[in-house]
């Protein structure tokens, strides 16, 4: 849904930056094409040959995605090193052209130098993709020593193009990633928001539907967080203010959810927990088909597209901004709560704290604002966040420990990619001895980026199926463009730029158009048959088996223990981020609790990618992608209430109106011992710990005096927080085969 009032400009930035956050895509394809258009038209002024102007292309796409490093001085450093890395490797695949044996051992010791340079951060990795690929190249385009002056000067000019686009033409600063960045969760932001009025107003047979998008947004402005998260230390000023910002970006998510929580409930759903905002394809809950009908609704209906209007307009957006965030900013304090049912007064109240987190966000994003027509609840606000800001700390983190020997994940994948490749060779060379490289290139790439045998044998599916794809793709092109030479350059710039453009949502489609653009290279080097297509599936399909074989026995890492791993990982930061915040909560001292719960994020984006082979549509094991999925969702319920308890406990210092209880402390206490149950199950399966479950977290707070309240308002939502997060933790049990100990008495 959009605003009436939005210009189209505007409306279209927001979407464009909330379909590619940080722009980092486009950004990926134009510097690729750019640098291969550069490239050729040099070397065509040049008088270069067709076969050279090929090299020069495809050396310029190498040097253009082999650099990822964030700072731009680190990149011209690595760009610099990469050219005499590029010579050396070509001239060695030239030297070796007729040594066949030589030239394999050769491959074979480059490809495990290149893997095991991963272990020398950004830039070892992109001086040994440098390495291999170039060798590639040269493979690819036949070169020998009498050809090396002619290649060299192709390289050269590629590799100086590739900096021209990325230094001049295309250029991007982390300051300038992190602003886009922003924009983006601001657009993400909105929304989501939309989708929740969506929710509120679906009748009962757009529920479901409504639910999904909400679902949908909530993870995709998550996905946005944990990409600001990897830019802050790059891009900020300095610790202090990347601290802010992702204080301020982890405030807003948590508020995003929580009024999406407290819209569900606004309909009447039963029992409703984040669980129905994580799993995917989970209907709408009980009795929450209904939309929310109460006079209050078209009050509700105002604010939540004020609210989106908040988050959209600029920080200088003029007195009427201020007024609508005023209005939405007192329900914080019950000033002018509609008079409603609970449950449509709660998600008043939660409008206001994500007007309050929104608020606390373009002050961290924006700096001073005009404060003269703030209202006393947006003063108040104001001064909060200013408390919370004072009261950051920026700390370092540890350096952790990693294992030695063949235990290192770069040894150990050097050591699998170097057995494979052979493998690849071998097979390669029976099937063609003039094309078995392809065979080598698909073994080195289905291991890029992976972990386990399963991650592997997903990855080399998806490129075989988008190899099979862009084989019949590139039949077609072939007999379209003919000899036309510069259509065929033309058409594959196109495809690079959509393989640059495509590879973060679609490896699949990658792969499809990397395979199309090669259809149309073979056809500048006039080597193209359908012969030689059907001999790159074979070489493609090949190469993944022996990827999987090297795997799979070669000192494998099998799926299950991979997934064990990374999921007691995140049961620990589970059980640290809540035992710091109850220990806060409780009156215990204050600790840093922004850094444990991004540690908490960052596991469980790990875990999600990691059980991908579980829950992969071509599984067999149906049954087990299911309890894989909810498995998962549950863990990112326990996770935003753990996030949420984090985010309280920060507010203790700074805050007046939020006392600690220390009776709390002992109410954590049975989800902390399950915690460490279900980590004990899942790192041994001999392991004899039980479960506990019992009354309600808030019955073991004890008694209060007579005619007293029972808690504070906040002790009340740090109470549900628990609660949520203790039937959450006991959720697991089941699933992971857990035994559960039979309450006493």
């Amino acid at each position: 849904m959009k605003s009436a009032g939005e210009p189209v400009r505007p409306r279209l930035r927001h979407r464009v930056a909330a379909s590619d956050p940080g722009l980092l895509r486009l950004a990926a394809g134009l510097r690729a094409a750019g640098s291969i258009a550069l490239s050729v038209a040099v070397l065509a002024l040049l008088g270069t040959d067709v076969t050279h102007l090929v090299a020069g292309a495809l050396a310029a796409m190498v040097s253009t995605f082999a650099i990822r490093e964030k700072q731009r001085e680190q990149q011209a450093v690595t760009l610099a090193l990469g050219l005499p890395v590029a010579l050396a490797s070509m001239t060695l695949a030239a030297a070796l052209h007729s040594n066949i044996l030589a030239g394999d051992l050769v491959f074979v010791t480059l490809i495990f130098c290149a893997v095991y340079g991963r272990r020398f951060g950004e830039r070892g990795t992109a001086l040994g993709l440098i390495g291999f690929q170039i060798y590639f190249v040269s493979l690819f385009v036949g070169a020998t020593v009498s050809d090396l002056p002619a290649l060299f000067r192709s390289v050269a000019v590629a590799f100086a193009c590739s900096a021209v686009v990325r230094f001049l033409l295309v250029f991007e600063t982390p300051t300038g990633v992190l602003q886009r960045l922003r924009e983006a969760f601001r657009a993400r932001l909105a929304q989501l928001l939309s989708a929740q009025l969506d929710l509120l107003d679906a009748g009962p047979e757009e529920a479901d539907r409504a639910l999904e998008h909400v679902r949908e947004g909530t993870a995709r402005l998550h996905e946005t967080a944990l990409l600001i998260q990897g830019r802050l230390d790059a891009g900020a000023a300095d610790q202090a203010l990347a601290r802010l910002v992702q204080r301020r970006v982890a405030d807003a998510e948590i508020a995003a959810e929580r009024l999406g929580l407290s819209l569900l409930r606004a309909r009447g759903a039963e029992r409703v927990d984040t669980l129905a905002l994580h799993l995917p394809g989970a209907p709408v809950p009980s009795g929450g088909r209904q939309p929310v009908q109460d006079a209050a609704t078209a009050t509700l209906r105002r604010d939540l597209d004020a609210l989106r209007l908040l988050v959209l307009r600029p920080v200088a957006a003029g007195a009427s901004v201020s007024h609508l965030r005023n209005r939405l900013l007192g329900y914080r304090d019950e000033e002018n709560l509609p008079v409603a049912p609970p449950p449509v007064q709660d998600v008043f109240r939660a409008v206001g704290e994500t007007a309050r987190a929104v608020l606390g966000l373009r002050i961290a994003l924006g700096g001073a604002q005009d404060e003269s027509d703030d209202s006393p609840a947006t003063a108040r606000s104001r001064e909060e966040l200013n408390a919370e800001d004072a009261v950051l700390d920026a700390e370092e983190e540890a350096p952790t420990e990693e294992p030695g020997g063949l235990q290192r994940p770069t040894t150990r994948a050097a050591v699998q990619v170097a057995v494979g490749s052979a493998l690849a060779m071998v097979g390669g060379e029976l099937l063609s001895r003039d094309r078995w490289y392809w065979a080598v290139l698909t073994c080195w790439i289905v291991f890029l980026n992976t972990a386990s045998t399963g991650e592997i044998l997903v990855k080399g599916y998806r490129r075989l199926l988008g190899t099979v794809l862009g084989v019949l793709a590139g039949i077609v092109l072939a007999g379209a463009v003919g000899h036309h030479t510069w259509t065929a350059f033309v058409l594959v710039l196109l495809f690079v730029f959509a393989v640059f453009y495509s590879a973060p949502l679609s490896y699949t489609l990658s792969s499809f158009f990397v395979t199309a653009a090669l259809g149309l290279l073979y056809t500048l080097l006039h080597t193209y048959s359908l012969s030689v297509l059907v001999l790159r599936i074979e070489e493609t399909a090949l190469g993944a088996a022996c990827g999987v074989i090297a795997a799979a026995f070669v000192l494998p890492v099998q799926t299950d223990r991979r997934t064990n791993e990374l999921l007691a990982t995140v049961l620990e930061h589970l059980g640290n981020v809540t035992r710091s915040a109850v220990e806060q909560l409780s009156g215990g001292p204050p600790v840093e609790l922004l850094d444990e719960s991004r540690d908490l994020d960052q596991a469980l984006a790990d875990l999600r990618a990691a059980i991908q082979p579980l829950t992969h549509p071509v599984t067999p094991l149906r049954a087990r992608r299911e309890t894989a999925r909810y498995v998962v969702a549950l863990l990112e319920t326990c996770a935003y209430h753990a996030r949420t308890l984090a985010a309280t406990a920060e507010l203790l210092p700074t805050h007046p109106s939020i006392a600690a209880d220390p009776r709390l402390r002992r109410a954590a206490g049975r989800i902390t011992h399950n915690l460490d149950a279900i980590t004990a199950h899942v790192t041994d399966e001999h392991a004899k710990d039980e479960i506990e479950t019992g009354p309600s977290i808030a019955s073991l707070l004890g008694p209060t005096s007579p005619g007293a309240p029972r808690y504070g308002r906040v002790t009340d939502r740090v109470l549900r927080h628990l609660q949520r997060l203790d039937e959450g933790v006991t959720g697991l049990a089941r699933p992971l085969g857990v035994p559960v100990r039979a309450p006493e008495g």
